[in-house]
């Protein structure tokens, strides 16, 4: 862990290069006690099994480099809300896969897309997905909890709205209920239709009218390269794109989210770990300057005094 900067709630999406033990020194050296990972190839049906070796290797890398909070993406292939059965049950055998990895690795949280109802009945679209969480945690006990995460809409596409989310964990029986929660993604929350930027308040009040905020697992922080309301899904850096720094600002500032945690899906580009640590340092700086504004107000004048 980089010792200049204190533990917090904010970490990044991690490479597993040379395998899923290496993440946790990923996260270390971008100054994150948090951090998401895929647990196999996203863009491949293959299901490679969790040794014991690589799971002990894992977890000793977690405690050495003091990792608060770790979780998984399930594969982008996954369709829990189609219609086709042999996709369904295709993607339903990979999503209990994905469960299985993680408890192998003793992860937090496994995000999931909830898919696209295919056929256009968003109803049964929503009913199919939680019938394949449902069968998926049945088959798998750990410790890991299923967040499904806000789509931003496009075609078919089910769990664009608080609504749809809260029909998805309303289907699944009561016995699993406790293992599901919401992944917030502010991206796909803009491009949705929650105006984060100028309705920051009644965003996160219909949030907890309909879900509650004790279902927020995780939030995804990720600018937009699209307009408000666009139903288009492009991530871009933290204040570059069309949410702005307010926003996130916020979110940095919001005592009801100060818990909760905060990873980065932003663009890394050439950049690599570089680009997640200055998004990092970034949300860091807003919380900072909050606490401490004359020094902002120095740094913001002498930025604006240099040629």
């Amino acid at each position: 862990m980089n010792h200049d900067v204190r533990p917090d709630e904010l970490g990044a999406h991690v490479s597993v290069a040379g395998g899923v033990q290496n993440a946790p020194g990923r996260a270390a050296e971008i100054g994150a006690a948090n951090f998401q990972l895929f647990t196999k190839q996203p863009n491949r049906w293959a299901e490679p099994r969790i040794d014991d070796e690589t799971a002990a290797a894992f977890s000793e890398a977690r405690a050495e480099h003091g990792i608060a909070v770790a979780g998984a993406h399930d594969s982008y292939l996954i369709n829990l809300s189609t219609p086709d059965r042999r996709l369904w049950r295709m993607s339903q055998r990979s999503f209990q896969g994905e469960l299985q990895r993680c408890a192998a690795l003793g992860l937090d949280f496994l995000v999931t897309h909830p898919g696209n109802a295919t056929d256009g009945d968003i109803e049964e679209g929503l009913s199919r997905n939680a019938r394949g969480v449902a069968e998926s945690l049945e088959a798998v006990d750990g410790p890991t909890r299923v967040l499904l995460e806000l789509t931003a809409g496009a075609g078919t596409t089910v769990g664009a709205t608080f609504e749809n989310l809260r029909s998805i964990i309303d289907k699944i029986p009561a016995s699993q209920r406790d293992r599901v929660g919401v992944c917030f993604d502010t991206c796909h929350g803009f491009s949705a239709g929650y105006d984060l930027v100028d309705d920051y308040d009644g965003v996160w009040e219909a949030f907890d009218a309909v879900l509650g905020l004790d279902l927020l697992g995780l939030i995804h922080m990720n600018d937009s390269k699209y307009p408000f309301a666009s139903r288009r899904d492009r991530h871009e850096g933290i204040g570059q794109g069309t949410l702005g720094e307010a926003p996130f600002r916020r979110l940095m500032l919001d005592a009801r989210l100060s818990h909760v945690p905060k990873i980065l899906e932003t663009p890394k580009g050439d950049d690599g770990a570089d680009a997640d640590i200055r998004n990092l340092t970034l949300l860091r700086n807003f919380r900072r300057d909050a606490a401490d504004p004359q020094p902002a107000r120095l740094a913001r004048e002498t930025r604006e005094r240099s040629p």
